[in-house]
């Protein structure tokens, strides 16, 4: 099904965004790698953008702004017709992407990218501003026949090929004219909005099949690295180098970690304290802080420490864990790793949030999002409550909640100086 543009005046949320498809096939153009990758992640910071936008409640008519905004900025091209290709290239890679099923998690991810394509979908179906001018009076006859209101000047219609609303047509309730039937936005939106669902999933396993089949070990050394990369892509800034806030003193720690560290950090943080019987305080090394032997620790621990900050081996600074490559992660029987919002028991989960604060209404807020799978919302909660101060980019790394919170905090600092409190 394609969407016809009209000759009316345009709104800048439709200049946004192109003529639209069901994606039916893939196109048989050639990609550059590169290419391959940034427009998937471009499509990608659309999609969060699109569910974090709706996991916070937002209005219809903020949501339509956000969404508009959203692909103004990370898909549109100079072209229209770079546009079109880059949707569609996008669309597709992030098939791959979310089409495998091999654990538990990615049956998540698989539903959250069904969810929020058909959302993006219906949002740019909207968006559109078909030829409808010319039938204005026709579709007057058609209102009229079946008791609806006549239409007025602003109204908006679909021009589409008949066979892909044959149950409107069935029941008389759109003009046909040169196999094509208006219809009304209204009747026509969520209709093909759950057929584009219902096409998505379907290709989504057909997808998976042949990816599993073949072109997982075909494309081994090229593409499938990239596709598995991008299911827990980080899209937010770098942190594989300290900027802001990056020199931290061992003796400093203690209370950093109450006060600035994610949940995630703050349970990893108490069970190597429990395990190791740190002490508080004083002038500690890391040796002290495992309480092991300098022997011990040059043996067990010195050299993986230096590897992992880029000192030995292939000298390469690892990037520390995204919160989506964290919630990904399955950690096993006695280990401390993981997203506490995904492995916790609400018990649990209740206890640990109670320790940082966080209580009332705010707590059961928190766990509606869990309850619904959105983990990294319910941390940005977290972090909202526990800081009183908002975080509207929400919280997607580890890092960046221990960064937004020294700010916060050293705002609060000054404040109180100036106000001399």
């Amino acid at each position: 099904m394609e969407i016809v543009r009209s000759q009316r005046k345009t709104s800048d949320s439709a200049a946004a965004a192109p003529t639209i498809s069901l994606y039916r096939s893939a196109p048989n153009i050639e990609v550059r790698l590169d290419d391959f990758e940034l427009f998937a992640i471009d499509r990608l910071r659309v999609l969060k953008g699109i569910s974090d936008g709706l996991s916070r409640g937002k209005k219809p008519e903020e949501m339509e702004k956000l969404v508009s905004e959203l692909w103004r900025t990370n898909m549109r091209l100079q072209e229209q017709s770079e546009t079109m290709e880059k949707d569609v290239i996008s669309h597709f890679v992030l098939r791959l992407v979310y089409c495998r099923t091999f654990f538990v998690f990615s049956e998540d991810q698989r539903k959250w990218f069904l969810s929020m394509e058909t959302a993006l979908f219906r949002y740019r179906f909207r968006f559109e501003s078909p030829d409808s001018q010319n039938v204005k009076d026709k579709l007057n006859q058609v209102a009229r026949s079946i008791g609806q209101p006549v239409v007025n000047a602003d109204a908006i219609f679909f021009k589409v090929p008949f066979e892909e609303v044959a149950e409107l047509v069935s029941n008389r309730r759109v003009f046909l004219f040169k196999g094509y039937a208006y219809v009304a936005m209204n009747q026509v939106v969520s209709l093909v909005a759950t057929q584009f669902r219902s096409l998505l999933s379907k290709a989504l396993v057909l997808t998976n099949r042949k990816w599993t089949s073949t072109i997982r070990e075909q494309e081994k050394d090229r593409l499938t690295p990239i596709v598995e990369a991008l299911s827990t892509s980080y899209l937010g800034p770098d942190y594989s180098q300290a900027k802001e806030f990056g020199e931290v003193s061992l003796k400093d720690i203690e209370q950093l970690a109450n006060s600035s560290f994610p949940l995630c950090m703050r349970h990893l943080f108490e069970k190597l304290r429990e395990e190791h019987h740190l002490k508080h305080g004083g002038r500690m090394q890391l040796g002290l802080f495992l309480k092991v032997g300098s022997e011990r620790f040059d043996k067990e621990y010195a050299y993986s420490i230096r590897h992992n900050y880029g000192k030995e081996g292939k000298r390469t600074d690892y990037t520390p864990y995204s919160c989506q490559k964290i919630i990904s992660s399955t950690p096993g029987v006695g280990d401390h790793h993981g997203c506490p919002y995904r492995h916790f028991s609400e018990e649990n989960l209740r206890a640990a949030l109670g320790k940082m604060g966080v209580g009332g209404r705010t707590m059961d807020d928190v766990m509606d999002k869990v309850r619904n799978r959105h983990y990294q919302l319910a941390c940005t909660l977290t972090f909202e409550s526990i800081h009183a101060s908002s975080c509207d980019a929400g919280i997607n790394h580890p890092n960046q909640y221990f960064t937004d919170s020294q700010k916060v905090l050293k705002t609060k600092v000054t404040i109180f100086k100036l106000l001399d409190i």
